[in-house]
């Protein structure tokens, strides 16, 4: 079977992976985008809080092992616009400070400037539809409780990829943090980017399309020149963009490099897998009184100068939803009593890098990948969320609020980053300022896992960012390539 020949092919199809191929196609290549799910029903089953959180139906099945052999299933998704579909509202910019390196906390620093990423932050913005929606009755008298203390908590207006018109969809304005909408009204990887190069004769996407390796060039390995799927049909481009995420492309990587002896041989190859982030989560169920009747919720980010790495926002939780983090132990009508009353927050710490915390391709028995994890690694990081989570657990108390939390473990890897590094040089990571692996030719990487520092807010307007940024200065690489040729030509002839 012949390869089908692109420009460029994109390995995923959520944040930066759309983003990529978005700005791609905008300049003229001929791009494939391949995802390894397929598309998300719309028939509403994407909002059912028994298919979606009970029975876990749109989540990967694919099973791990952690540091100690022990078997996970990572809460992975596998279908068109990626992570994005479930999570990915919240759309926040990284600090400037969160751009320098912060060695005390174990923090690396960028190989760029928040100003060379902001141009991209704002086209993101944009293309997502990010606005501020107004606090609801309930959280704001939380929020005036926690700022008449005098205890530090600030809040700001949180920028969410939300529809204008979202609190007039019940179901959907109740169900958007953790569930994907089936109106179109959250702006996402597929609705926002991916739709709109559908008529475009130079873009195809391709669902159910796993790939299984990378390719090298017959010149040598260090140029990749496309990709083979686990159906085994191949792709050819002179581009190719891992956009898999932050435990898939490095295995994909790592997997290329052993088979072509490039693991011994390129120095980036040591940091493949490694510097692992996964934010420090905690979950708080906080209760009072009266009655929440608040529908959207998530619409304010909690900070305080004491713990400038971490952040709170509100999970955009209803009772029914609330219920499920409650004590089993409890029988269904006290969780579904008490969760009336009840205020859902997501508490958030930037972990530092460690090259301990690692994906691995797979185990020692070659069946299961590793993922390997430990926050032990990140103590700076552990006694913040720890002293923060506790700060906000009195602020809440003086408020009338008594807080109960959940740890998000291991398995929870909606924020992973890291695992592909960018930075300055091989010597320290793997990837460079404008997304290509240091040594190589033709790969770039445009997911979370080139991230340096997770920050202190979600990741994904970053990542999109990213991904906008490399997209187009490898469009503008390869038209500069091109006109080259074509100039050469024409001297020749």
């Amino acid at each position: 079977m012949s390869p089908q020949q692109y420009d460029a092919i994109v390995v995923g199809s959520g944040a930066g992976g759309a983003a990529a191929a978005y700005k791609l196609a905008l300049g003229g290549l001929r791009v494939v985008v391949l995802e390894k799910g397929d598309h998300l029903p719309t028939d509403g089953s994407t909002l059912d809080i028994r298919r979606v959180v009970h029975q876990g139906e749109f989540l990967s099945r694919e099973p791990w092992l952690d540091g100690h052999g022990r078997r996970i299933v990572p809460e992975e998704h596998f279908n068109v616009g990626g992570k994005t579909k479930w999570y990915g509202a919240a759309l926040l910019r990284f600090a400037e400070s969160e751009f320098a390196p912060d060695a005390a906390h174990g923090c690396r620093g960028w190989p760029l400037a928040l100003g060379e990423l902001a141009p991209y932050y704002e086209e993101a913005e944009r293309l997502l539809g990010v606005r501020f929606i107004d606090n609801e009755p309930d959280l704001a008298r939380i929020l005036a409780h926690l700022q008449r203390q005098s205890s530090g908590w600030q809040a700001q207006s949180m920028p969410m990829g939300l529809a204008a018109d979202i609190a007039a969809h019940g179901t959907e304005a109740s169900h958007f943090d953790g569930f994907a909408s089936a109106a179109d009204l959250k702006g996402e990887a597929e609705r926002s980017l991916l739709s709109q190069l559908r008529s475009r004769p130079n873009f195809t996407l391709l669902v159910n399309a796993e790939v299984a390796a990378l390719l090298g060039s017959a010149d040598g390995p260090t140029m990749v020149t496309g990709v083979r799927l686990t159906d085994g049909r191949s792709f050819t481009a002179p581009c190719v963009f891992l956009a898999a995420g932050a435990l898939h492309s490095p295995r994909l990587l790592s997997g290329y490099l052993r088979h072509t002896g490039l693991d011994g041989t390129l120095p980036a190859a040591m940091h493949v897998g490694r510097n692992l982030k996964l934010h420090l989560l905690t979950a708080m169920i906080s209760l009072s009184l009266g009655v929440k009747t608040d529908l959207i919720r998530k619409t304010t980010l909690l900070t305080n100068e004491r713990f400038p790495h971490s952040s709170v926002q509100p999970l955009g939780f209803d009772d029914e939803l609330i219920a499920t983090l409650m004590p089993r132990a409890l029988p269904l009508t006290a969780r579904r009593l008490i969760s009336r009353r009840a205020y859902g927050f997501f508490l958030q710490t930037e972990d530092g890098s460690d090259p301990r915390n690692r994906v691995q391709q797979e185990s020692i028995s070659g069946s299961l990948p590793i993922l390997d994890y430990d926050e032990r690694r990140l103590l700076p990081a552990a006694r913040e969320h720890r002293d923060f989570t506790r700060a906000l657990q009195g602020s809440l108390v003086r408020a009338g609020m008594v807080s109960f939390t959940r740890r998000i473990g291991l398995s929870g890897t909606a924020h992973a980053c890291g695992s592909l590094v960018c930075g300055q040089s091989a010597a320290d990571s793997v990837v460079d300022g404008t997304g290509r692996v240091h040594g190589m030719q033709g790969l770039y990487v445009v997911d979370g896992s080139i991230l340096p520092r997770s920050s202190r807010v979600n990741p994904s307007l970053t990542i999109y960012a990213w991904g906008l940024r490399a997209g187009q200065l490898a469009a503008r690489q390869f038209q500069d390539q091109r006109a080259t040729v074509r100039q050469e030509t024409h001297y020749a002839a």
